[in-house]
Order: C-alpha cells, then sequence, then structure tokens
C-alpha cells in the first residue's frame, strides 16, 4: 500500500527530466548572452562599509574616552565610578574588536573585488582560444 501511494504521486508528476535552476535560466543556444560578466561593485561596496565601519567606530571610541575625562574627579571610593571604568573598558574592548575586523577586512574584500575581475579576464582569454575569437 506503500508504495502504491507513492507511485501514484510519481504518476501524477509526470515523466521524470532533467534537473535544472530556476535561477538558471534557459539553457542550449537561447540562453544567456555569452558574455562573461562580474562586478566588483558589490566587494567594493562591502570595503567602504567595512572603511566606515573602522573609521566611525575610532570616533565613536574617542568620544567615549573623552565624554570620561574628567569623570573621576570629586567621586573617589564611588561605587558608581567603579562601574563607569568597567563599563568604559568594556566597550573599548568591543569597539577595538569591531575597528581591529573592518581593518582586516576591507583590504580583502577590495582584493578579492580584484581578483575575480582578473579571474574573469583570464578565463574569457582562455575560452577566446578555443572560439577563435581574441
Amino acid at each position: 500500500m506503500y508504495a502504491q501511494s507513492w507511485q501514484r504521486l510519481l504518476d501524477q508528476a509526470g515523466p521524470s527530466g532533467s534537473m535544472s535552476l530556476a535561477s538558471a535560466g534557459p539553457t542550449g543556444p537561447t540562453g544567456g548572452s555569452g558574455e562573461l560578466k562580474h562586478s566588483a561593485k558589490p566587494w567594493s561596496d562591502a570595503a567602504g562599509a567595512a572603511h566606515s565601519l573602522q573609521t566611525d567606530t575610532a570616533t565613536a571610541k574617542a568620544k567615549l574616552t573623552s565624554a570620561h575625562a574628567g569623570a573621576e574627579a570629586g567621586t573617589a571610593g564611588l561605587a558608581s565610578m567603579a562601574a563607569l571604568k568597567s563599563v568604559l573598558a568594556s566597550w573599548d574592548k568591543r569597539l577595538s574588536a569591531v575597528q581591529a575586523e573592518c581593518g582586516a577586512l576591507e583590504p580583502v574584500l577590495r582584493e578579492t573585488a580584484w581578483a575575480q575581475g582578473e579571474v574573469d579576464a583570464g578565463v574569457k582569454s582562455a575560452l577566446a582560444q578555443y572560439s577563435g575569437k581574441r
């Protein structure tokens, strides 16, 4: 009975064909332009965002440090000052980590944009050798 239920479903689905991705579009001579395309924009945009975040984080750290400057005057021994120092240290550590991560990501993202463009050009050149186009 179990096998019959599956067979009915398979029969309703129709004959099996070849699998294709919906996003791949048509195949064969009518599909695509035949041109290899690459856009560095997403990678460059991400690198720009990493740079901006790194800069903004540095600005935030400076403002945070400046805002805490002189806060200790007249507050010796207060528990709130110890808590404030702890919060400043915690945020400084977190912002430093974000700044370092963004600083490391930016050049990698820019390199990726460039490298993919170079690979695309190399592949296009190699394929042109086989098709007779130069």
